[in-house]
């Protein structure tokens, strides 16, 4: 299970000169009953309780959904989660990037433990594209043209609400995990961590760029659509890096194209990623 995890993702929001880190080789052990009842509990959820927003930026308008923190405080500053959405959820109904990964932070628990805000914008084209690298014959991914605007949005946000600026994070499921990993290239002080569920890596030139930054890589074995072959060769190339002991890379056996169905639902990688900060 994830939980049994807890140290390894520990070792990496409190040590950054660690040796270097290992893939973790872990198996989803939920249960088609816990399965089914965290989906029905995640289709539950009110989607209104997003914001709907959009916003004119430098390469086109992107829309968006932003969900606040449940019972917020005066005077307190909140991290801000940036969910970014595969390509099934490419449109303008402002509504189908709301899947699994963006609604679980509207869980009753996860609220309650990780009060936050969260934004899921919705690319009217792709976030990220993918080709073959000249340097290793794997898939590399490179930014999708509306890229630019996400960063902006985010900056327009930043004085409107009470972010703390210094826990900015991003994650993403497949195109927009590629998406992620992209955004903290395109802006590393930005952001203070990222996790990229299932997604294509940078090219593994980019690995000097990202080494430096907390970020969780989750990828299954049996992925037909996105292969993770590019991901275990973008981690052996961020472990060459100084400053590697902050990049995580849990590896699920048997997993296909998805986000595994223990980590929707669980505080143990969100207890990681909200115990980054960006260095000041």
């Amino acid at each position: 299970m994830l939980q049994l995890l807890l140290p390894a993702l520990l070792l990496a929001a409190t040590s950054a000169s660690a040796a270097q880190p290992a893939a973790e080789l872990v198996t989803d052990r939920t249960t088609p009953a816990k399965q089914a009842a965290d989906a029905a509990l995640l289709k539950s959820l009110d989607r209104d309780a997003f914001y709907n927003g959009s916003y004119a930026g430098p390469t086109g308008a992107l829309s968006y959904r932003l969900l606040s923190p449940a019972n917020a405080q005066p005077g307190r500053r909140y991290p801000l989660v940036i969910v970014l959405h595969g390509s099934g959820a490419v449109g303008t109904d402002n509504t189908s990037q709301l899947g699994q990964l963006a609604m679980s932070w509207a869980a009753p628990a996860m609220r309650k433990r990780f009060p936050a805000y969260v934004l899921v914008p919705q690319f009217a084209e792709r976030s990220a594209n993918y080709a073959p690298s000249s340097a290793d014959g794997l898939l590399a991914a490179q930014p999708g043209p509306r890229l630019p605007t996400l960063l902006a949005v985010v900056e327009n946000l930043m004085p409107q609400y009470a972010i703390d600026a210094d826990r900015v994070y991003v994650t993403g499921f497949s195109m927009g995990a590629s998406a992620a990993t992209q955004a903290m290239l395109q802006n590393p002080a930005m952001f203070a961590a990222g996790v990229a569920f299932s997604g294509i890596p940078p090219e593994r030139s980019a690995a000097a760029r990202l080494s430096g930054m907390p970020l969780l890589i989750v990828h299954g074995n049996a992925d037909a659509e996105n292969p993770i072959e590019p991901d275990r060769a973008m981690f052996a190339a961020l472990r060459r890096q100084p400053g590697a002991a902050r990049i995580r890379f849990l590896e699920y056996q048997g997993m296909e194209h998805q986000v595994p169905a223990d980590m929707l639902l669980s505080p143990v990688w969100r207890d990681w990623l909200f115990a980054q900060r960006r260095p000041r």
